[in-house]
């Protein structure tokens, strides 16, 4: 059967310190979760960076320079870097490492959207940094910018360094937004498509939203024009990931999406969750995708065009 390309995002920029003792913070820590990820068998390494002393997102290219190379020097991972940064950011924090990094890959969401974790803090009592608990409580008053003109801005930006995209669809909507940049021209298959489920703000995680994405993709950009995956928000995380798999997809696993390995247990590593997903493969009779394939089925420049 075909391979399945396993990506895994490490840190994120919405779950906080506090959470999980698990979640990586310092460069350090981002880059040992980040081998331990590939070693696993994720080919892609999603990342975010966060500022060493607390864990607040940061987009600061220093903060990443203090892991990417590692990363690389130890991996043959496909690195991918965030342009989402955090809620917080301004586009121009938010696009400036990839800017300075030119990666293989940069993810990109495909809309402005409510984003939220706030009735997360209801089960918090003490938190361990002063910023966490108003970066929680306050995002349900959070809109995650990403208009036409900051869509167009990114892709005309490190579509010219020969950077590809993870397109973050959190609603059928970012599908269409899609399509009007592939009218538009800025953009040329093969795309990679990431369809995200029960995030609060975006599309809920339900089987009936991943098949009609899935055909509604299948319609807008013919099957042969795109590869997609799925990633979905917490207790959602395993089974859908199995669910896309069973349809073709590509999975998605880590701690910036789930903090948990099973029902009211944390996990220990984002290792442990792509060793999940991939015994679960296996059980369907899949095999990971290694990094040569998944450039191959993206399309992608290769690591040795990039400036890490």
């Amino acid at each position: 059967m075909a391979k399945i390309i396993i990506s895994c995002a490490i840190t994120g920029g919405i779950h906080t310190p506090t959470m999980s003792d698990a979640l990586p913070q310092t460069p350090e820590q981002i880059a040992e979760e980040s081998i331990a990820a590939a070693e696993a068998g994720a080919a892609i390494i999603h990342l975010h960076a966060r500022v060493p002393e607390d864990g607040r997102p940061t987009g600061d290219p220093e903060v990443f320079a203090r892991f990417l190379p590692v990363i690389k020097q130890r991996t043959d991972a496909v690195l991918n870097l965030t342009t989402g940064g955090s809620l917080t950011m301004p586009v121009q924090e938010r696009l400036a490492a990839a800017v300075r990094f030119q990666p293989e890959v940069c993810s990109l969401n495909m809309g402005s959207m409510n984003f939220a974790i706030f009735p997360v803090a209801g089960r918090i009592t003490e938190w361990k940094y002063p910023w966490e608990k108003d970066y929680v409580v306050n995002s349900d008053d959070y809109v995650f910018r990403n208009s036409f003109r900051d869509i167009a801005y990114m892709f005309e930006t490190l579509g010219g360094m020969g950077t590809k995209f993870e397109h973050e669809c959190y609603d059928l909507s970012h599908l269409y937004n899609l399509a009007h940049f592939v009218d538009r021209g800025l953009i040329e298959p093969p795309f990679f498509i990431q369809m995200v489920f029960g995030l609060l703000g975006g599309v809920g995680a339900d089987p009936e939203n991943l098949a009609f994405m899935k055909q509604t993709a299948d319609r807008l950009f013919g099957k042969e024009n795109f590869q997609w995956s799925v990633l979905a928000a917490g207790r959602h995380q395993m089974q859908f990931a199995t669910q896309a798999a069973l349809l073709g997809g590509h999975v998605r696993v880590g701690l910036e999406d789930s903090l948990y390995i099973e029902r009211g247990k944390l996990a220990t590593s984002n290792a442990q969750q792509v060793e999940k997903i991939r015994r679960i493969l296996a059980e369907l009779g899949h095999e990971p995708a290694t990094p040569t394939e998944a450039r191959e089925m993206l399309g992608l420049k290769g690591g040795d065009r990039t400036l890490i």
